[in-house]
């Protein structure tokens, strides 16, 4: 009822202004100049920040907190072959040498690429591209879906459509720059009202804002790798469910990249630099003692 009763009255104070606004710009001939100037003149009471905008927010990291905590209690165990994790670390040997490679003596790089790229290097080992398990005959697996739809999907529509009923209608804040009308209907979802800047953002697309827009918090506080970030359930999702890493293509894009890297020592010319700044330090400490 207090929810209802809320609604009414902001619908009811927007249709008055929108009101006002016509009547003041038809006496004056310019309609969208009154129009954007009773735009500006709006303000929300200070109860929506209170009793709408902060436990909006609240909910959704409160959310984010449980489901990252029901998602790792519910997990199941998965089992890693050895072969998988002796791939693993052999593309990871390799990148970091790709990557800081400079850092060691000519000699020592190229010793190292033959390991991973000669004729019989590590990178030309045969690797058979692995079969896709099916969901349908691995009851683990389907078990492990079910369990990503209970904590994810379902508290998502239930918290959504449970605060699309009870803040409905209410106008919670603004972003600080402009806006087309092609943004209304994703910022204003509940407020019908044509004359209302689009710059505004309704109580339903703040909740939706903040499901995607948390993830630097839910960072803060569980860290990069967390449950509670629902982009990357739906990252995941995109991905074919039980489809292991290919090793074979991993294997030969990374003996590409390695292929083509080449070589620079980084510390080349230090002993002459060292040997440089040594020898100024020295002349002009002498030119100071002979001035003395």
């Amino acid at each position: 009822t207090v929810a209802l009763f809320s609604s009414l009255c902001t619908v009811a104070v927007f249709s008055s202004l929108s009101t006002e606004a016509v009547v003041s710009t038809q006496s004056t001939g310019n309609l969208s100049l009154g129009l954007l100037v009773r735009m500006a003149e709006l303000l929300l009471d200070p109860n929506i920040r209170l009793y709408v905008f902060i436990p909006i927010v609240l909910i959704c990291l409160f959310v984010g907190l449980i489901r990252h905590y029901a998602t790792i209690l519910m997990a199941s165990e998965k089992k890693t072959e050895l072969s998988q994790v002796a791939d693993t670390h052999l593309l990871r040997r390799a990148r970091l040498l790709r990557e800081n490679g400079d850092v060691i003596p000519r000699d020592a790089f190229m010793m190292r690429r033959h390991y991973f790229n000669g004729p019989n290097g590590a990178l030309k080992a045969e690797k058979e591209s692995p079969a896709a398990a099916n969901p349908m005959t691995d009851p683990t697996m389907m078990v492990d879906m079910m369990k990503g739809n209970l904590t994810n999907m379902i508290p998502m529509v239930v918290i959504g459509g449970w605060i699309n009923w009870t803040f409905s209608g209410f106008v919670t804040t603004k972003v600080p720059f402009a806006l087309t009308l092609r943004f209304k209907e994703m910022l204003q979802r509940g407020v019908a009202l044509t004359t209302l800047d689009a710059s505004w953002v309704s109580s339903a697309s703040w909740y939706f804002l903040n499901v995607f827009g948390l993830r630097s918090v839910y960072a803060l506080f569980l860290g990069e790798d967390n449950e509670a970030d629902q982009s990357k359930m739906m990252q995941q999702m995109t991905v074919t469910p039980g489809a292991p890493p290919d090793m074979k293509k991993a294997y030969k894009d990374e003996w590409e990249a390695l292929e083509v890297r080449n070589h620079k020592w980084a510390l080349e010319d230090t002993l002459s630099t060292v040997l440089y700044k040594s020898s100024t330090v020295d002349s002009s400490y002498q030119i100071k003692s002979k001035s003395c």
